[in-house]
């Protein structure tokens, strides 16, 4: 497919490019983008939630009353579940929530949102562009050029721009990453993707593998 190329004025620059449908345009493998998602929001989960169980909580380990002959339940410590302040039954542990995905499955959900943010026509290719000094203002009149500055947007460069990343870190609807480093959940999480003409051959490369 091909899409026109747009300089940071938001006009039209007369050139096109040409996105691979080997990457822009499969069908969508929706239980890949599935795994994908889940391994990134399963990463970003500290895992450091902790309760004290009864062998954690300071007390006497005395018996706290007879066995028989009281009418109640018999009770061995005052650290039982049973009593206010007493440790919890099967409580939290920390735990790594992490898990692996295989390259090939996380390529092709990676190509899988991209092919479905391409056909609701929601990809942007701009012109290679940079910043003399990092500032919101200049990165938030880009995507007022490009009439997005209202809605989610994810801008993906050929490599690591200072200028631009800083430019762009205090806007709370916008990011910005590398080609090398695209996540499924980033690019369907925004509702325009903006591709610098540099980054298509990086994408392209190294989802083509």
């Amino acid at each position: 497919m091909k899409v026109s190329v747009l300089d940071i004025q938001g006009k039209d620059t007369g050139r096109k490019v040409e996105l691979s449908d080997a990457v822009y345009g499969i069908e969508p493998n929706n239980h890949a983008v599935y795994l994908d998602v889940k391994q990134f929001l399963a990463n970003k989960r500290q895992g450091t939630h902790k309760a004290k169980e009864r062998a954690e909580i300071s007390g006497s380990t005395r018996k706290i009353k007879k066995q028989k002959g009281t009418g109640t339940a018999r009770a061995g410590s005052i650290k039982s579940p049973l009593f206010k302040g007493g440790g919890r039954v099967f409580g939290p542990r920390p735990k790594d929530y992490s898990f692996k995905l295989n390259k090939n499955l996380k390529r092709l959900a990676r190509k899988s949102a991209l092919s479905i943010q391409a056909k609701e026509n929601n990809i942007i290719v701009v012109e290679d562009f940079n910043f003399e000094t990092p500032k919101t203002k200049n990165y938030a009149t880009v995507l007022q050029a490009l009439g997005i500055e209202n809605k989610k947007s994810i801008l993906v460069l050929a490599e690591s721009n200072n200028n631009v990343y800083l430019s762009s870190r205090n806007l709370k609807t916008a990011k910005t990453v590398t080609s090398s480093s695209l996540s499924t959940y980033e690019l369907l999480n925004a509702n325009k993707v903006i591709l610098s003409e540099g980054s298509l051959e990086g994408i392209e490369s190294n989802l083509s593998k």
